[in-house]
């Protein structure tokens, strides 16, 4: 039987179920579509209300069409904390402007250029560089950047933007010294979304694409049937009131071609790539 997707097909229930047929030779009127959206996203925020209430989890539910906060279990999700490599992205992105989009690729040798897998990543482009969240790669593009180089970019997208002294591999979450909002995080990602077809933006959401499929993203996908993801993972220094060596955090957009929904998560005391086993179990509740 052919694959079907499982949010188009949730949407497609709801509708059948609070609207009259519609003749094949007339449009669904614009309300239908959005009566459709609506029960589908309040259905999405009650799972995740009801199942997901273990303390170490932090999550942020957003409808993409809207930015409309639907779900949310964060303790002040507009207070600046750190947010490790979510900001990787958009470094990216403040990196591309100034360089027409042309991104280089880069040998990653582990330990030995300060990344985060200690055999190294190998030659590595910018969209896998996303993928895999390499240190590495991301120190070499910052090697000579400052805050100034990223303010313009950072404003733009709606980030909190980085402090002046900033620079190097501070600018890439390493350092844990830019701090920003969770909220303004996941809307940074939402006007990434909505930009994804720009000049370099492109090669950001391949990236987001490919960590769901096989990098540090993967459980994302791992866990859903039928509806691919974007994702970014990170982790960070801890800022709970009970200190852990780090937190996890992921963002995550589903469906990948269309986003509907972007899950925000943070997972106290395990790194990103773990946070994503629990993004992924959420949206594989939403899935169902």
């Amino acid at each position: 039987m052919v694959a079907v997707n499982k949010i188009a097909l949730l949407l497609l229930v709801g509708v059948l179920a609070v609207a009259p047929a519609t003749p094949p030779s007339v449009a669904a009127p614009a309300e239908d579509t959005a009566v459709r959206n609506s029960l589908f996203t309040q259905s999405a925020a009650q799972i995740l209300r009801r199942e997901f209430t273990d303390r170490d989890v932090s999550f942020l539910l957003i409808d993409v069409r809207t930015g409309a906060v639907l779900a949310s279990r964060w303790n002040h999700p507009d207070q600046p904390i750190p947010l490790g490599s979510l900001v990787k992205p958009f470094i990216a992105l403040a990196y591309g402007e100034e360089h027409q989009f042309r991104y280089p690729t880069h040998l990653c040798r582990g330990d030995a250029s300060g990344c985060w897998l200690p055999r190294g990543h190998g030659e590595i482009g910018i969209t896998a560089a996303i993928a895999d969240s390499c240190n590495s790669y991301f120190r070499m593009l910052t090697a000579t950047m400052t805050s100034t180089d990223v303010i313009p970019a950072a404003t733009r997208l709606g980030l909190d933007p980085p402090g002046p002294e900033l620079s190097g591999s501070d600018l890439i979450g390493v350092g844990n010294r830019w701090l920003i909002s969770p909220l303004h995080m996941a809307r940074a990602y939402l006007e990434l979304n909505r930009r994804r077809d720009q000049s370099g933006a492109r090669a950001v959401i391949d990236g987001m694409e490919q960590s769901a499929r096989q990098g540090t993203g993967a459980e994302v996908d791992r866990a859903l049937k039928y509806t691919p993801a974007l994702v970014k993972t990170g982790t960070a220094a801890c800022t709970h009131r009970d200190r852990a060596p780090g937190d996890g955090f992921v963002v995550a957009l589903v469906p990948a071609e269309q986003p509907e929904l972007l899950l925000m998560v943070r997972v106290h005391g395990v790194p990103g790539a773990k946070a994503a086993l629990t993004a992924g179990r959420m949206l594989s509740r939403i899935e169902e």
